[in-house]
């Protein structure tokens, strides 16, 4: 039996992957609408959101607008969250461009030495990201859920200034760096077309677990293994969201609930494609994945708290 678990974690993946080719065959029909589905959101809801803003953050990274976030929030980023000010440029175009762009430019941060790796690592376990928030079709609620998701990642935020302890009490100086390729006008079009590139190899890492985890839950679906929208939505943010603002019933407040944890949380998918991204720097997994769970554990009890102590958030029919 030893030797049998042996073998077992030896080929896991092997069966895993194994058992993922043979669905794709069983439940072909399923799984070429849900390719199909997942394409179209990526192609017409993902590309045209993220797209721009992902090229305007690559070339904002070529210029001293990150010094300037160093010298403007160094005040409070130190004390609140132990690192370095020019942190706040990831926590504030990450909310802005959603997820996984705060992850990619902590490890842009690692990788040219802007900030040390214990405050990139910091900086992952409370970068916020959008993601349809405004689904239920209620302003109120999508204007609830940011606030509580915002707010939730601050506290995160909070409770990781002692990632790695050692590290704390840090006292050096903010050294304000050169970028590695200053935008001019001479360089212009090589770094129009570096963002471009970058940008694009984002999305496609974006478009391909939109497309793979599209396939996974239609093969679950339609196996009958797994079918609860709130398991699904764990999975998957945008099919979980999407799902939930669908359901029709009376305790609407429950649904809301769960999708501040969700936005929080991110979904497997989300952590994939960061796992994808950081996996080319030095950075840990461990406090983006911490941080997450964490965030949107708070997010949902802060959505609680909202929903029960003040009545013209209490949306039950």
């Amino acid at each position: 039996m030893h030797f049998l678990v042996i073998k077992l974690k030896r080929n896991f993946f092997a069966i895993l992957f194994l058992l993922f080719a043979i669905s794709l065959l069983l439940f072909s029909k399923n799984n070429l609408i849900s390719v199909k589905n997942g394409l179209t959101l990526w192609a017409t809801s993902v590309v045209p959101s993220l797209f721009p803003f992902f090229v305007a953050t690559e070339l904002l990274m070529h210029t001293n607008i990150v010094n300037f976030f160093g010298r403007i929030c160094e005040r409070f980023m130190k004390p609140l969250f132990n690192i370095n000010g020019r942190g706040a440029f990831g926590f504030i175009m990450g909310l802005i461009s959603g997820y996984p762009m705060g992850a990619k430019i902590a490890c842009e941060f690692r990788k040219n030495n802007v900030c040390s790796k214990a405050e990139c690592e910091r900086l992952l376990s409370f970068i916020v990201g959008t993601v349809g928030i405004s689904m239920f079709g209620n302003t109120t609620i999508g204007v609830l859920l940011l606030i509580t998701h915002v707010l939730a990642s601050l506290t995160v935020g909070y409770i990781f200034r002692f990632w790695k302890k050692e590290n704390y009490r840090s006292s050096e100086p903010t050294s304000y760096i050169t970028p590695k390729s200053m935008v001019t006008f001479s360089n212009l079009g090589e770094i129009l077309s570096e963002s471009i590139t970058s940008s694009i190899q984002t999305l496609l890492i974006i478009g391909g677990f939109v497309v793979i985890f599209s396939s996974i839950i239609s093969i679950l679906k339609a196996s009958g293994i797994v079918n609860n929208i709130y398991l699904l939505g764990i999975l998957e943010i945008t099919n979980g969201i999407s799902s939930l603002s669908a359901l029709h019933i009376k305790n609407i407040s429950l649904p809301i609930i769960f999708t501040a944890f969700l936005l929080g949380f991110g979904g497997i998918s989300i952590l994939l494609q960061v796992w994808s991204i950081i996996s080319r720097s030095d950075l840990s997994i461990k406090p983006y994945f911490y941080g997450k769970l964490l965030h949107g554990i708070i997010s949902a009890f802060y959505t609680f708290i909202a929903i029960y102590c003040f009545p013209f958030l209490n949306f039950n029919l």
